[in-house]
Parts: C-alpha cells; sequence; structure tokens
C-alpha cells in the first residue's frame, strides 16, 4: 500500500478554497436574516403606547431568533421625519416596516417602495404592500370606565385625551358609557393635549381636571404622568396602552392593555414564507390582542365581578357597548334601539356621547 502525498502548493489552494466555502456560508447565513423595523410616535419604554408595541417587537426577535434582524425608530414625528426615517430604513435593507401611529403610512409612500411591505396600526389606507390593523380597544376600555364609574363618589370623571380623531373619540365615548353602566349619571370631562406623549402637559391636564372637580382620573395618551399626579392627589386612576400599576400603586384601578407580540409574529412569518396579504384587522379580546390590565386594591370584589361579566358577554358577543339607543351629547338618537355600529361606523365616530363634557373638534 502506498500513500501519496499532496504537493504543497495544491493543498494550500484547496485549504484556500475551503476557507471561502466556509466564509460564503457565513455571509449567506448572516444575508439570511429577514430584517423587518418598527417605528413608534414616542419613547419605547413611555409604559405605554410605545412600550407595548416595543414588547412584540421582542416578542418576534425572542421567537424566530437569528432567523431575523429587528430594529426600531422612536419618537418619529410625522412627514418630514417619517419619511426620512423610512427612507434610511429602506437604503438599509430593511423589507418589512411597521408604523405605530395613525397617518405614518399611506398609498403614496407604498408605491415609492414596492419591494417593501408596510403595515400601519390605526389606519384605514392599503395597497398592494400596506396593510392596516388596530384592536377593538374600546370592548376594554369600557370595561375600564366600569371600574372608574364604580370609584367616583360625585360622578364627574376626568379623562385626558390626545387628538380629535375617530379613534380617541370612541375610546372617550366608551370610557363614558362603561362609567354610566355602573354610575348612571357620570359625567366624562375630556382635556385635549394633541400629543400621544407629553407627561408635562398630561400632569398638568389631570391636575386641571381634578381641580375642576373630577375625583376620579382617566386618559388616552401614552406616559404615566397622569397617574402619577393622581397618586399625588390620592384619587382613583384609570390607565391606558399598559399595565402601569407601579407608577401609582395605590390609585391604580385598571387599563385596557394591547398584546401585539403574536399578531407581529404571525405577519413576519408570512412576509418571510411569501404567504403575506394586504389586509385590515381588527383584534378582539376574544382573539388575545385587547386584554385588562391587573385590578388596583381599591376595586371591590363585586367590581371586579360585575366587570368580569360583562366582559364574558363581550366576548360571546351578546353585549356590545356600542348597540343602540345611543345618544349625543346634545340629546340627538345617534343609534337606534338595536342596531350595533360597525367597524367601518366606529372609525368615522366624530360625536361624543350624551354626558361627555368636551368638544369632539378638540377645541
Amino acid at each position: 500500500m502506498t500513500t501519496k502525498l499532496i504537493p504543497a502548493g495544491l493543498l494550500l489552494a484547496i485549504v484556500a478554497t475551503i476557507a471561502l466555502v466556509v466564509a460564503g456560508a457565513g455571509s449567506a447565513k448572516h444575508a439570511a436574516a429577514y430584517k423587518v423595523a418598527w417605528i413608534y410616535v414616542g419613547p419605547h419604554d413611555d409604559h405605554g403606547w410605545s412600550q407595548a408595541h416595543d414588547e412584540g417587537r421582542q416578542y418576534v426577535q425572542k421567537i424566530l431568533g437569528a432567523k431575523v434582524r429587528t430594529t426600531y425608530k422612536e419618537t418619529i414625528a410625522n412627514r418630514p421625519q417619517l419619511q426620512q426615517t423610512v427612507a434610511s430604513l429602506v437604503a438599509q435593507g430593511y423589507k418589512m416596516i411597521f408604523g405605530t401611529s395613525f397617518g405614518f403610512f399611506d398609498k403614496k409612500l407604498a408605491a415609492k417602495y414596492p419591494n417593501v411591505l408596510f403595515e400601519q396600526a390605526t389606519g384605514i389606507d392599503t395597497a398592494k404592500n400596506l396593510s392596516e390593523y388596530f384592536g377593538a380597544a374600546e370592548d376594554a376600555i369600557y370595561l375600564s370606565g366600569m371600574a372608574a364609574g364604580a370609584a367616583t363618589k360625585n360622578g364627574d370623571l376626568g379623562y385626558v385625551v390626545p387628538f380629535p380623531i375617530p379613534e380617541v373619540i370612541r375610546h372617550a365615548n366608551a370610557f363614558a358609557l362603561g362609567a354610566q353602566a355602573v354610575h348612571p349619571n357620570a359625567k366624562v370631562r375630556l382635556v385635549w393635549t394633541n400629543s400621544w406623549f407629553n407627561p408635562t402637559l398630561e400632569k398638568k391636564s389631570a391636575q386641571g381636571l381634578h381641580q375642576a372637580g373630577a375625583d376620579v382620573l382617566g386618559q388616552n395618551v401614552d406616559s404615566p404622568a397622569a397617574g402619577q399626579y393622581a397618586e399625588s392627589v390620592k384619587v382613583p386612576w384609570v390607565g391606558y396602552d399598559s399595565d402601569a400599576k407601579s407608577f401609582a400603586p395605590n390609585s391604580w384601578l385598571t387599563a385596557a392593555i394591547y398584546n401585539w407580540g403574536p399578531y407581529y409574529l404571525r405577519r413576519v412569518k408570512a412576509a418571510m414564507n411569501g404567504s403575506w396579504k394586504s389586509g385590515f384587522y381588527y383584534g378582539s379580546m376574544q382573539d388575545g390582542l385587547i386584554g385588562l390590565a391587573s385590578f388596583g386594591p381599591s376595586v371591590s370584589a363585586a367590581t371586579k365581578a360585575v366587570i368580569t361579566k360583562r366582559m364574558k358577554e363581550i366576548e360571546n358577543k351578546s353585549f356590545y357597548e356600542f348597540e343602540g339607543p345611543l345618544y349625543d351629547q346634545k340629546g340627538k338618537l345617534r343609534v337606534p334601539k338595536g342596531q350595533r355600529m360597525t367597524v367601518q361606523e366606529l372609525y368615522a365616530m366624530n360625536w361624543l356621547v350624551k354626558g361627555v363634557i368636551g368638544s369632539p373638534s378638540g377645541k
């Protein structure tokens, strides 16, 4: 038996070829990571809306691991800054972008980047590569309003709201209807901040509402500032977006919350395997997108039982807060008895229900 030696030159060539193959495999593996970005209207750690979305992003990254590369851009204003942010992400190779605020994306933007998949929270504009998603937060907000109605002594509640758009108007209405379900004569005063995230203004608004007579505070804005004020003056508080009990442990009642992770995971997987299609998704308490946060220490067992019963009725569709008869602030019948508002009608809502004090135009 004889052994043939490989010439040194040939051996070096073989080693070099193997190295290139290995390096190429590494590069292919790196390139295979699907790049997905999220754009937030506020800080990723606002303890509210943007943080809930970022927790969804982290869920995707955790489940898919090295198969994806995710990033986020925070505190992005609409139009010029948004446009620049999208252009930068596309240039970096991001193939899918979630915009988490009303008005971020439209058909014109989607057409500009036909090879990128866009998804926008709370909007209505769809295209071949632009999808919309949101959830029936009004259902959980109604339940949180019940907690507020049970907590008020004088029937005067304050609600800090951002912009006078249908989304916010229907949420304010749901809060008021929930409060009135357990306190029939309850009134809900609105203060518009014209900002999704402005802790200083949110605190000032909460203070103004309290000084005007509100003995319970609620919000549809993103920071826990109103709750921190409520804690300082020892009045009950209903949050929004996330469980922020730690910021006002004694004042906390509950809050409507979102669980975006499972939805984001489904959509990213669809984008990766080529099954993604544009559409409109409206999540619910039934599918787990919408939920109710933990109750605070002052919420009685009786109140919890009433809220839990109503939650089950919402889930099995035997109850709907936007079923008539519903009257607006001036007493005009807006929804006849037995009729239920559609999602399309909710998305166009521009009137406030009876018992809400404030203007639907934000003035």
